[in-house]
């Protein structure tokens, strides 16, 4: 598992330069069982990165463009009238995948984005009194513009609390710039990546993570965070448990991709900013992860 999940980090950085540490939290939200946010501005990268992760674990790729007059069907899927045969048939939507890009999440309507609720947490698609699962794993990355904003429709607290993780590529520096631009120049492309893991493999590798120890002293410090959040006076709504969740896990798989059987204090502070801040709405102007951030080097290390 550890070479294959050195070859899974590699060949992600054949298609994203310079971006260790975002390739390194989408797998962490990957192998926890969560799903990813990205919320950055155009042309850094964030379909090339859903495309390469799809290719790496030879997984079925669908995207959803999000636009205002996006339905519901369109995302889950819908019953048709079969002439033939004189009944219904259900056609899958995009979600019947396992890695779904939901590009611009926030410029679709607020009934179509909650058709994503039921099927990022539960894993399974209700339609007309019918539940369907979906494909396992099912892993969602969804994106938005955090500078334009002129006609979307903001995420609610519900769908951003389904996020594992939330994160931004940001820019490339100079260097990495220039390495990307020669690597066109070498004709690399995404149809050059070879698979790293099967899905039963990173069906295995998700349970391998969960066995990973969090000692109480470690469990009552997560709690610690999450509870600064929900009386702090510059936060108006908290994090709720399932952010204690999200925190737990993510901790337990970053400690594995790191060698370790144990996961630490350490794994827990480096986490906490991309796992609890799009998760509480600030009271004042000042950024979330901020917050967290001041809350992480407040709160007493066990």
């Amino acid at each position: 598992m550890r070479d294959s999940i050195e070859r899974l980090t590699q060949n992600l950085g054949q298609t994203i330069v310079g971006k260790t540490t975002a390739i390194r939290l989408v797998l962490v939200a990957l192998f926890s069982g969560g799903h990813a946010l990205l919320e950055d501005v155009p042309g850094v990268g964030k379909t090339l990165l859903a495309k390469s992760l799809a290719r790496s674990i030879d997984g079925k790729f669908q995207r959803i463009q999000c636009t205002p007059d996006l339905l519901p069907s369109d995302v889950t899927g819908i019953n048709i009238w079969n002439r033939r045969s004189e009944e219904f048939e259900f056609l899958p939507g995009p979600v019947f995948s396992n890695v779904l890009l939901v590009d611009e999440i926030n410029r679709a309507t607020p009934r179509t984005q909650s058709a994503l609720l039921e099927v990022m947490e539960e894993q399974q698609v209700t339609l007309d009194g019918r539940s369907r699962q979906v494909l396992r794993p099912f892993f969602v990355i969804a994106t938005q513009n955090p500078v334009e904003y002129q006609g979307t429709f903001p995420l609610p607290e519900a769908q951003m609390d389904r996020f594992m993780v939330s994160l931004s590529l940001g820019y490339p520096d100079e260097d990495e710039e220039l390495q990307m631009l020669q690597r066109l120049q070498g004709g690399k492309t995404l149809d050059d990546l070879r698979p790293c893991f099967s899905l039963e493999e990173i069906e295995e590798l998700r349970s391998l993570c969960q066995q990973v120890r969090v000692e109480l002293p470690l469990q009552k410090y997560i709690l610690e965070l999450v509870r600064a959040t929900r009386q702090d006076e510059e936060i108006r709504l908290g994090v709720s448990p399932r952010g204690s969740v999200a925190l737990h896990r993510t901790a337990q798989t970053l400690a594995y991709l790191d060698g370790r059987d144990y996961a630490t204090p350490d794994d827990v502070k480096l986490l906490a900013p991309y796992v609890l801040a799009h998760r509480l709405i600030p009271t004042s102007g000042r950024h979330a992860k901020a917050i967290v951030q001041r809350l992480v080097e407040t709160v007493a290390i066990p």
